[in-house]
């Protein structure tokens, strides 16, 4: 069963999501946050599997909410689809980033992936993260990847291409386990949360 911490300062939105999450065998929600002190604090006693967290929220903001975190999976859901949220968010920590007009079967699978340890963003977060790195000059160095081995930073440039671990098995003709004994080891190295840190690791460090 994965537990659900909802944070969000409506509270008919609260509610809305709290009935759909709850309709679902497999997650439950085990509490409300209005505000993002409260869904730190939430979280610290709760020790929900997934945080479903709102930007705008009073006192403390979702994305220096996510940065205080440690723990659970950040789903960060919003009606502002500007970039300073995205980047901010996913540097923050989040694993996934949507906006509240996703369809509710978008967004239970979202949060089942975010559950289960990979990272999600909808398609046109996806397109302007890459595009906003493109314009960028290449960085020197200076982000770890000069620890990695040369197949680790083929696994990395792989992933940075939005290629799932089966993908990335198939790309390289080798075993599930070896594509996941990768990904630690790029995770453990670069010290990033899950693969959405991952991504921007490798295009702030111009490998993409």
């Amino acid at each position: 069963m994965t537990s659900v911490l909802i944070a969000d300062d409506q509270a008919l939105l609260r509610a809305s999501f709290r009935l759909l999450v709850d309709n679902e065998p497999d997650l439950t929600v085990v509490g409300e946050a209005g505000t993002g002190t409260e869904a730190v604090t939430a979280a610290a006693v709760l020790r929900p599997d997934v945080v479903l967290m709102d930007i705008r929220m009073p006192e403390m903001d979702g994305i220096e909410a996510t940065r205080r975190l440690d723990g659970p999976r950040v789903l960060v859901l919003t009606t502002f689809d500007l970039d300073d949220y995205v980047f901010g968010a996913l540097r923050a920590g989040a694993s996934g980033f949507l906006l509240k007009d996703t369809p509710p079967a978008e967004l239970l699978a979202a949060i089942r992936v975010v559950a289960s340890g990979e990272s999600l963003l909808s398609p046109s977060i996806t397109r302007r993260l890459i595009s906003e790195f493109v314009r960028r000059p290449a960085a020197p160095s200076a982000h770890g990847l000069e620890r990695l081995t040369e197949r680790e930073k083929e696994v990395l440039l792989l992933v940075a291409r939005g290629l799932s671990n089966a993908e990335i098995q198939a790309a390289l003709h080798v075993s599930p386990g070896t594509v996941k004994t990768h990904i630690g080891n790029l995770l453990a190295k670069l010290h990033a949360r899950d693969r959405a840190q991952l991504v921007i690791a490798a295009y702030e460090a111009g490998l993409v």
